[in-house]
């Protein structure tokens, strides 16, 4: 009887359960699901990192040229302190240009509107190119994990179609395949959550850039209003430590010495 045992299972044919056992039963749906989630969680991260350095470009180019413009003698002159394309140099120049076109128009009023105008739609144009990619990263942490739904759905549905055809509702026949299923689930979460993270953060430091942004342009359209009169307060260097003050002569007594 023993020997009968053991000789059936030998003859049975074993099943091998994992990933690629999912997506070779899965067939081309399996396979086009996973390239998609794949090529989103690509996007993501090469957003994030290009993003990442261009913030910071941003930010270090304003922290390290920013007191060596307001120090210049001029906004040309100042203009030539930050890179050719960079966005700062974008907001000078506008300024520059709308400073010159306001000075021929006899409303000050509408001088004015117009100064203020050009340079929120400068700060508007530089931030929509920060702002690029961004969409993608909220769309792929909002559809990912339903993609890879899909996924485990089709697998679970061709899972359950085979176990029909066997006529075997065992959980040997059950439990395999519905877990290679929900392997598409944890991929498209797995998708999912760094985009989010990723989209979060770099919106946070957009935000920082758009205040940052918002004051250089308040600084630059008062400095062109008055003539180069008005500057923002730098930070002053830290002054020398003063000498310690003397103290007052005395007599030999110690007593103050008396009026006349």
């Amino acid at each position: 009887m023993l020997i009968e045992i053991l000789a059936a299972a030998a003859e049975a044919p074993t099943q091998n359960f994992g990933f690629m056992e999912a997506m070779e039963q899965g067939g081309p749906v399996a396979w086009s699901i996973l390239a998609i989630l794949v090529i989103q969680s690509v996007g993501s991260f090469y957003i994030l990192f290009t993003k990442i350095f261009e913030q910071n470009k941003v930010m270090k180019e304003y922290r390290t040229n920013r007191a060596a413009f307001w120090r210049a003698s001029s906004l040309k002159e100042g203009a030539a302190k930050f890179d050719k394309n960079s966005a700062w140099r974008q907001l000078v120049d506008d300024g520059i240009r709308a400073g010159d076109e306001a000075e021929k128009m006899d409303d000050s009023l509408e001088s004015h509107d117009w100064l203020h105008g050009t340079l929120s739609r400068s700060e508007s144009a530089i931030m929509a190119r920060l702002n690029g990619g961004l969409p993608f990263l909220a769309t792929v942490g909002a559809t990912a994990p339903f993609v890879g739904l899909l996924g485990t759905v089709i697998g679970i549905y061709r899972a359950l179609i085979n176990i029909g055809m066997s006529g075997s509702a065992s959980i040997d026949k059950v439990a395999g395949p519905v877990g290679e299923a929900l392997i598409m689930t944890a991929i498209g979460l797995l998708v999912a959550v760094p985009a989010v993270f990723a989209y979060n953060y770099l919106m946070s430091r957009n935000r920082k850039i758009q205040s940052m942004l918002s004051g250089f342009s308040t600084d630059l359209q008062a400095n062109i209003t008055s003539s180069g009169q008005v500057k923002p307060a730098m930070q002053a260097p830290k002054a020398a430590a003063k000498a310690p003050a003397s103290k007052p002569a005395t007599t030999t007594g110690g007593a103050a010495p008396k009026k006349a």
